[in-house]
């Protein structure tokens, strides 16, 4: 009997081991070669001045941790804060980090860091991460992971998303798959429904995207934490970003076969214009002020290298890459 547990224990711990191995194997696979790592600034010096927050996909150390660069010089060195996340949001006082962590058994987590990048608090995740935001208080936070399935690709995926309440005193709104959907004046209660890419307006109000693969539809929906509904607005839209002035929404629409553009909603008359981006958009936009949007576009001659474009709401502008060697950016004013 010795013998036998004894041998289990082996086969579990060499199990391990390769896990392990595996995991970091991957790791290597997606990061880029580390010759020719970027400058490096003091972070104290970027965290008082209007920044935008990243994931660095630099080469190097700081390949995947968090990184900001000043407004002021977006292509300039950057401050690391030495916190590893694969999908960052960031406000004036705090910051939304979910990570994947490696070991003999692969987990994922969200973690809140204060303004000096100090772990406070953390919640698990039931798996893959995919998107988070910050309300601009600071107040709430939201995270969407991916349950099964590792794409929106496709509809063969399912999601959660959960909403948490940062200060004492108010409930957590939870997962708003509970809320109630309604489509043109009627409840959906389809099985099959999936709710990600929540963006705070502020109060009980927010915007975050519905889809249902057996009716074959997507929705940009308006929720409300009080009465817990999600109303859709219009069909064809995903991840939704509020502009800095609350009057209109982006968000990226399917052009066909998974190629997504990038299109803004004047919430006020109801026009939709679709922006001059070709490239196929899998992200969830940023505003970077109220006349300009910014997304992550991976590099398709270097692999887990990716870059932070900016594009004009005007008509003919054409996109541009504001922080290179960056992804998941936000803007803290």
């Amino acid at each position: 009997m010795r013998r036998l547990v004894l041998t289990a224990v082996i086969v579990a711990v060499t199990a391990g081991m390769v896990a392990f191995g595996l995991a970091a194997y991957a790791d290597r696979l997606t990061a880029p070669d580390p010759s020719g790592a970027v400058a490096e600034a003091d972070l104290a010096s970027v965290s008082g001045e209007p920044r935008i927050v990243f994931r660095s996909t630099a080469p190097g150390d700081g390949y995947g941790t968090v990184a900001m660069v000043p407004l002021a010089d977006t292509d300039g060195a950057r401050a690391f804060t030495g916190v590893a996340c694969d999908r960052v949001d960031a406000v004036a006082q705090r910051a939304s980090c979910l990570r994947t962590v490696r070991g003999v058994l692969t987990t994922f987590e969200a973690d809140l860091y204060d303004e000096s990048w100090q772990r406070i608090r953390s919640w698990p995740l039931p798996g893959i991460p995919s998107r988070t935001r910050l309300s601009d208080d600071g107040t709430l936070l939201t995270s969407t992971s991916f349950v099964t399935g590792h794409s929106y690709a496709g509809g063969a995926f399912s999601t959660e998303t959960v909403v948490r309440a940062l200060e004492p005193g108010r409930d957590d709104p939870g997962d708003i798959e509970q809320f109630a959907l309604v489509v043109d004046g009627e409840r959906v209660d389809v099985a099959d429904r999936n709710m990600w890419g929540v963006t705070f307006v502020g109060g009980d109000e927010f915007y975050a995207t519905a889809a249902s693969a057996s009716l074959g539809r997507t929705w940009l929906v308006r929720g409300d934490f009080a009465t817990r509904t999600l109303t859709a607005v219009r069909t064809n839209a995903e991840c939704p970003s509020i502009s800095p002035d609350r009057t209109r929404v982006a968000y990226k629409v399917d052009r066909g076969g998974q190629h997504w553009g990038i299109a803004v909603l004047d919430l006020a008359t109801g026009e939709e214009v679709e922006l001059g981006e070709s490239r196929s958009v899998d992200d969830q936009v940023e505003w970077l002020d109220d006349d300009t949007v910014l997304y992550g576009l991976p590099r398709e001659d270097e692999t887990g290298v990716s870059d932070v474009w900016a594009l004009d709401l005007a008509p003919g502008a054409t996109p541009r890459i504001l922080v290179p060697l960056a992804w998941s950016p936000s803007v803290v004013r």
